[in-house]
């Protein structure tokens, strides 16, 4: 095992840790959240938000190299209806669950049988994605949009 393979899954696991003491692993926290009767995970989100977009501004102007060697490319894609819809299914199976996938992966870790569920729902939900995929061509072959530099 590599050492970047051993220094992400501290990572990990921090990152869960953190979700775990932060209640984004019980659905009672984010029910309240999406019914905006609690809006402390709208803030902790807010906050993740703060620290991470000036850092990652910052780390994209000096040309920072990632742990694997490559410059830090941040892409910026124009919206599209494919993203509207996207978002559209993600609510509405986040507001059903009280889950996202960091969250699904830290309910199955906390030793919640829900995690099982949630987990096999974000498989079923990728495979039916994909399956979707192969059957709708795309509609415009134009190669992909070059990133922007601020």
């Amino acid at each position: 095992m590599s050492r970047l393979n051993v220094v992400c899954g501290l990572f990990g696991a921090a990152f869960g840790f953190l979700f775990a003491a932060a209640g984004f692993n019980q659905y009672d926290v984010i029910h309240r959240m999406l019914l905006l009767q609690d809006f402390a995970p709208f803030l902790v989100m807010g906050s993740a938000m703060a620290t991470a977009l000036p850092i990652l501004w910052l780390l994209e102007r000096r040309r920072w190299r990632t742990p694997l060697g490559g410059e830090l490319d941040l892409r910026r894609w124009p919206v599209e209806r494919k993203h509207l819809w996207g978002g559209l299914v993600f609510g509405t199976g986040w507001a059903i669950t009280g889950a996202c996938p960091g969250t699904a992966s830290t309910t199955l870790a906390s030793g919640s049988l829900l995690g099982i569920v949630l987990i096999v729902g974000m498989v079923a939900g990728i495979a039916l994605r994909d399956i979707v995929a192969e059957r709708r061509p795309l509609r415009s072959h134009q190669p992909l949009p070059e990133p922007t530099r601020p």
